[in-house]
């Protein structure tokens, strides 16, 4: 199965020079999309992390019991593009104060989550989150409930995920951020 934009396997090895980093921010689909987009990203990827459930569908992730989210599988080349840079995406795009939901839809599934890979992408993730509260709370906005995770198990979706946008391109994305910039 390969990446109906970008060209490469879903699922491989990742190249020796690149990284990667997982990315919760509500529905899979509209946040695949935003990474696709930009340059030196290699490949992207719906699919699951952060539950107790090994290789997890999405009906059973939907009922809440697996303690998953839907996250996107980002692969990126960091010689083209900083974590900085994805994590600006990450933060401006949807709300991470809202806990387990983004906009109308509402479970577990849908909670805000960056995983990371390094113990240097551990921190900046980490220093990414601090500086983005308090533009935040300069906003008028609540705590973010993002949660920080380090070598969590990716699962990939089922195939009628990946790249949904691509070929439904009238289909459901509830992207939105709160319109606080991120610097």
């Amino acid at each position: 199965m390969n990446h109906t934009i970008l060209n490469v396997p879903l699922v491989s090895d990742i190249p020796d020079n690149a990284k990667r980093v997982l990315f919760g921010m509500g529905c899979f689909w509209g946040v695949e999309r935003l990474f696709w987009q930009l340059d030196g990203v290699y490949r992207t990827a719906a699919g699951y992390a952060g539950g107790v459930m090994e290789n997890p569908d999405y009906r059973t992730v939907c009922s809440g019991t697996t303690g998953h989210t839907e996250v996107v599988e980002v692969v990126y080349f960091p010689d083209q593009i900083s974590l900085n840079e994805l994590l600006k995406v990450f933060w401006e795009n949807h709300d991470p104060t809202q806990g387990n939901r983004q906009g109308n839809d509402v479970g577990s599934q849908y909670r805000s989550m960056i995983t990371t890979y390094d113990p240097d992408q551990a921190q900046e993730a980490l220093d990414s989150r601090n500086s983005y509260q308090a533009a935040l709370t300069k906003s008028g906005y609540a705590n973010i409930t993002t949660e920080l995770n380090s070598d969590q198990t990716f699962w990939i979706a089922e195939e009628y995920h990946q790249q949904y946008l691509d070929k439904n391109p009238n289909g459901y994305c509830g992207i939105s951020g709160t319109g606080t910039c991120f610097i």
